[in-house]
């Protein structure tokens, strides 16, 4: 009996023992190469999906230009609303601009509306004109014609945004290319690239130039070679330094150049007169400036056109900031080099200028300084002539200085000396008419 029951207890032990292991059920674990395979399946949907909105939305998008022409009844044209540089002619078209932007900002256009621009004031009996463009960005299944009629009727809401100014109801628009845009532009003086697209981009970067970045810059040669740097004014006159013209007075031996490059201009232009002002003295370098006329007009484009005179008054406050360009020697006594190049560089007072430290009382009431006060930013050898110049709260540039002399190059507390324009504005009238 006791084999028998031992027997009976190792056979339900062994059956206990041959249960087959429990099977994990399928629904609790995926094959790993599906999963992954799912996971890339949805990331790649996702990622179809947001490129796609990301082209429609931002990528097929085309931009639109327009002009109008708005009539100001209340305000009287005076001579100050001729000149862009001028502080009313700043404060009246930026109330106007201000006055669009803010009409399209709280409109049903506001994600198509991009930037709109007085290009011109002009006289209609004693009222004002305005002329503006204005640019918008549509997706292409919305062409610029179609939208015309909602931009009027956005523009129809104008008055309600006027503040003070009466203005003319009349808000017909024309449509007008990306080319007429910049024939409108260019007209005007001191504009950029970022200003001729109507972008709100004011980047300056780097130490080269890109084509049109500075548009006015002349290179002024002399038997085709550079020898110095010259600012256009007008589609016939150029502004430069008259120390350039010291032992080179022929005006046939010289020719002007545009573009960035001294070896590959745009245009070259041969010069008919040189005029350098009657009191210039080489000694002290007082009166350093002269006009350039040239034997034919500048053909304006986007790349070439002038820059903004300033008024006789304009205030340049010290540290503020300005550029200088040419292609002068980037050290002392070194090479001129064929880029254009560009520095950023602020305005210093003649306190500080004229200090014992630095120049002595030599910088005279006619003269700026302008540099950095540690040095290593200047203009140097083969950028006399040249302009420094100062952006305006439109985007519109302004020239204040002219390259004139300087202690070396770069130098602590020896910055760049520059000839004074705004005190040299009625010789530019006189000779000029500009």
């Amino acid at each position: 009996m006791y084999r028998s029951s031992r027997r009976v207890s190792c056979q339900l032990d062994y059956i206990k023992n041959m249960r087959p292991a429990r099977v994990p059920s399928a629904s609790r674990s995926l094959n790993p190469f599906i999963v992954c395979f799912v996971v890339i399946a949805v990331v790649v949907i996702l990622a179809l999906i947001i490129g796609l909105l990301v082209y429609f939305f931002a990528f097929d998008q085309k931009s639109y230009f327009y002009h109008s022409s708005f009539k100001i009844l209340n305000v009287e044209y005076s001579d100050e609303l001729s000149s862009p540089v001028t502080q009313k002619y700043r404060n009246f078209c930026g109330r106007i601009e201000s006055m669009i932007s803010k009409t399209f900002r709280e409109s049903n256009l506001r994600n198509q509306f991009v930037r709109a621009h007085v290009a011109k004031l002009r006289q209609s009996g004693s009222d004002v004109i305005a002329d503006i463009v204005m640019k918008f960005k549509f997706t292409r299944k919305n062409n610029g014609a179609s939208m015309k009629s909602r931009i009027e009727s956005v523009l129809q809401q104008i008055l309600n945004n006027s503040g003070s100014l009466a203005i003319n109801p009349s808000t017909e628009i024309t449509s007008i290319t990306d080319q007429d845009a910049v024939n409108i532009l260019t007209q005007e003086c001191g504009a950029r690239p970022d200003l001729i697209t109507l972008s709100e981009e004011r980047i300056i970067g780097g130490t080269q130039a890109e084509e049109g970045d500075w548009p006015w810059q002349v290179s002024l040669q002399w038997n085709n070679l550079h020898h110095c740097g010259g600012v256009l004014i007008s589609s016939t006159w150029i502004l430069t330094a008259a120390h350039c013209f010291r032992s080179y007075s022929d005006p046939r031996r010289w020719t002007a150049t545009f573009g960035i490059s001294t070896t590959s201009p745009k245009q070259r232009i041969g010069v008919r007169t040189i005029l350098i002002h009657n009191n210039y003295e080489p000694d002290t370098h007082e009166n350093d400036i002269a006009l350039v006329r040239l034997d034919r007009e500048v053909t304006f484009d986007k790349n070439i056109h002038t820059v903004c005179l300033p008024v006789a008054n304009q205030n340049i406050p010290p540290g503020s900031t300005a550029y200088v360009t040419g292609w002068g020697s980037r050290k002392y006594s070194g090479p001129t080099v064929a880029h254009l190049e560009q520095a950023r560089v602020n305005i210093i007072s003649h306190n500080v200028c004229n200090a014992p430290t630095s120049y002595n009382g030599a910088v005279l009431s006619g003269m700026l300084c302008a540099g950095v006060s540690q040095g290593g930013v200047d203009a140097c050898q083969g950028d006399s002539g040249g302009p420094l110049v100062q952006e305006d709260s439109r985007q519109l540039w302004f020239l204040v200085g002219i390259v004139s002399w300087g202690y070396q190059c770069g130098l602590p507390d020896k910055p760049g000396v520059y000839t004074r324009v705004p005190a040299y504005r009625d010789w530019i009238t006189q000779q000029t008419g500009i």
